[in-house]
């Protein structure tokens, strides 16, 4: 097969697909309406119920919920006959995907799932089906051909279904007032959690603290630099942060002496070094960090005790972006 043909076929099967789903918009009543409030008003749990290729439907709508703001649960119409049913609560709101309404683990769990649940709301392209006929509320999803020469395998009725139910899902977001703030915190792995959630502890090496003492000798100050990753020294006045040392102050110090022998930490050290508490969110040490033009801050804790170094490269390896 040419690569012209088989381009072809591609840009066929996802024009099938959009159809199909242009098709579902105008489907849309008042039973849309009637399934978000049902689960908004929820006292319980979604239950998301599938099987054969809608269950990886039903698993990313459940994936969806949970992390905008809607506890909810999978459940396999197949492992609801073998105890799994257990899992619905009397309170919980269960949606039921199922193209034909008529598969056998449908029929055969929907009596106990009615009867443990508040509500059952039925995604289906059978509005004839049995699952149609026996639940509270049944939203439309019938495509009239699958994508594909065979009209066999589910395609466009599954992504009917995952559009349907990201609809839903969007919907209830919106009702609940979820906002960006929430999407991090329930995300902390992801770029948006660590830019609310990540403070500058979070990211302290503890064993990278190197500091010299205010009257140490310039080969201490070398060694100390050259201990550490970040180019900086702390430097300390009995136990006080009085200054720091930089590679840059190192450089100027090459340039202005011939005779650096007797030069001592406090002879090149710039003083009243900018400091960040560690309790501070990291994204707030990026923007002082980018204020000041500086490339690191020494971080201290509430009693201003010195407890190590953030500098402008960790923090942006690990995503975080200045307010």
């Amino acid at each position: 097969m040419e690569t012209e043909e088989i381009l072809k076929i591609g840009e066929q099967i996802i024009e099938s697909e959009i159809t199909e789903v242009k098709r579902m918009k105008g489907n849309l009543t008042l039973n849309f309406s009637e399934c978000v409030q049902a689960m908004f008003s929820a006292k319980g749990k979604i239950v998301v119920v599938g099987v054969g290729k809608n269950a990886p439907i039903a698993q990313k709508m459940v994936a969806t919920l949970n992390s905008t703001g809607t506890v909810s649960q999978f459940l396999h119409a197949g492992e609801a006959l073998h105890g799994d049913v257990g899992l619905i609560q009397k309170e919980d709101v269960c949606l039921i995907l199922s193209k034909s309404g008529n598969t056998a683990e449908i029929k055969s769990s929907l009596p106990s799932i009615k009867q443990f649940s508040a509500k059952t709301i039925a995604i289906t392209g059978n509005l004839n089906s049995y699952l149609a006929r026996n639940c509270d509320i049944v939203l439309d999803a019938t495509v009239e051909k699958e994508a594909g020469v065979l009209n066999l395998a589910p395609t466009s009725s599954t992504t009917v279904q995952l559009v349907l139910c990201d609809a839903i899902a969007m919907t209830l977001q919106q009702m609940k007032g979820f906002t960006g703030n929430d999407f991090g915190k329930f995300h902390p792995g992801g770029s948006l959690g660590k830019q609310l959630l990540l403070k500058v502890e979070d990211m302290l090496d503890e064993t990278q603290k190197p500091e010299v003492s205010i009257d140490a000798p310039i080969k201490e100050v070398i060694q100390s630099l050259s201990s550490g990753r970040f180019g900086i020294t702390v430097v300390k006045d009995q136990n006080e942060i009085v200054g720091v040392v930089t590679d840059g102050d190192l450089r100027r110090m090459l340039e202005k002496f011939t005779d650096f022998s007797h030069l001592k930490a406090r002879d090149i050290a710039s003083l009243n070094p900018k400091t960040i508490k560690k309790s501070i969110l990291a994204r707030k040490a990026l923007r002082l960090i980018n204020e000041h033009k500086i490339g690191q801050l020494v971080v201290v804790d509430d009693n201003n005790e010195y407890v190590g170094i953030i500098d402008f490269h960790g923090l942006t390896n690990e995503g975080i972006r200045a307010e």
